[in-house]
């Protein structure tokens, strides 16, 4: 590890999300310090600076490891992220995302690390009363999950009025893809994205996919969702800790396409780029399943200069599908 390097703490860096923004830090010359309990994250995964096993809610792990490598900021992955499971076991998600998050920000507070970049979603904006969604929109979360990251921005504000913590919250659409090199990508268990599960169809690795819904009030019948390449949120982040060096306050963003695909489109597209057979089944429509979510992320493109190279979905899955084959060999 080059000790001139800047070191940035990222929580969650074995994770999907965490691991590609810990390749775009490395690149920026920073050196990420990876931080993960591993129970979703992967050795594997942590290519670019060291690994230190621990849980966001060991306030003494918390405190060795930043002893240890003293950061100069904390970019925050860590989190359940199961809608469903967040509704059926509510507490878990609150002790994790909500705790966790305070038990962090609170050893941040000790030892005076000021700058905070927070891994937040579209699922505090709940359901949609305008398309599309701006910064502006109303939050009010359909479920614990979405609740639980509303409750850690609402903490971030209070922290920077209480204890000078700088933060943006950035607020992800649907992320998907993988890394343009196959060195890390999105591996999940259980598996619950659809680029992924289309993908297993397509290999054989499932029977079928099945489109829950058909008779929504869209083009072609299916929900239509942002889908936002990873690479692109990793690179989000770093013009955020840029922002951060200069910017004061707690701000948020939201990182998507600003265009929407339906599910049908998502699979059409697929069949055309791996030149497999992806049989589908219709079921029932998913309580709570908004015809269409499509984010506005002119704020960041304004203000960050953020602007997404993997904008299309051919791209997108198209990395997605070079990953999908190489990473169990």
């Amino acid at each position: 590890m080059n000790s001139n390097q800047k070191r940035i703490l990222v929580t969650g860096g074995a994770g999907y999300i965490g691991s590609h923004a810990c390749k775009a830090l490395a690149a920026a010359g920073y050196t990420p310090i990876t931080y993960d309990n591993l129970v979703y994250g992967h050795p594997w995964a942590v290519k670019w600076g060291p690994l230190e096993k621990g849980d966001i809610l060991d306030r003494t792990r918390l405190d060795e490891v930043i002893t240890t490598y003293r950061p100069e900021a904390v970019m925050h992955f860590a989190a359940y992220a199961y809608v469903g499971e967040s509704v059926e076991n509510p507490g878990k998600y609150y002790r994790n995302n909500v705790t966790g998050a305070l038990t962090l920000l609170e050893v941040m507070r000790d030892h005076r690390i000021d700058k905070f970049i927070f891994s937040s979603t579209c699922a505090t904006y709940g359901v949609p009363k305008e398309m599309p969604i701006s910064e502006d929109h109303s939050q009010f979360p359909i479920n614990p999950y979405g609740n639980s990251k509303l409750m850690v921005e609402q903490i971030l504000k209070d922290f920077h009025l209480a204890h000078g913590i700088r933060s943006i919250s950035l607020r992800y659409f649907n992320a998907a893809g993988a890394d343009a090199d196959s060195e890390i990508g999105e591996k999940h268990d259980p598996e619950t994205h659809l680029i992924p599960l289309i993908l297993d169809a397509a290999t054989g690795k499932r029977s079928h996919i099945t489109i829950f819904g058909d008779d929504y009030d869209t083009p072609d019948g299916t929900c239509i969702r942002d889908y936002i390449h990873v690479t692109d949120i990793a690179a989000a982040h770093i013009l955020a800790l840029e922002k951060l060096g200069s910017q004061d306050g707690a701000c948020a963003y939201n990182l998507g396409n600003g265009k929407g695909f339906s599910v049908k489109e998502v699979i059409d597209t697929a069949r055309k780029v791996t030149e497999c057979d992806i049989p589908t089944q219709i079921g029932l429509r998913r309580a709570g399943d908004p015809p269409r979510l499509v984010g506005d992320s002119t704020r960041i493109r304004n203000e960050l200069g953020w602007e997404p190279v993997f904008s299309d979905l051919t791209s997108i899955i198209e990395t997605a599908w070079k990953w999908h084959n190489n990473r169990d060999t």
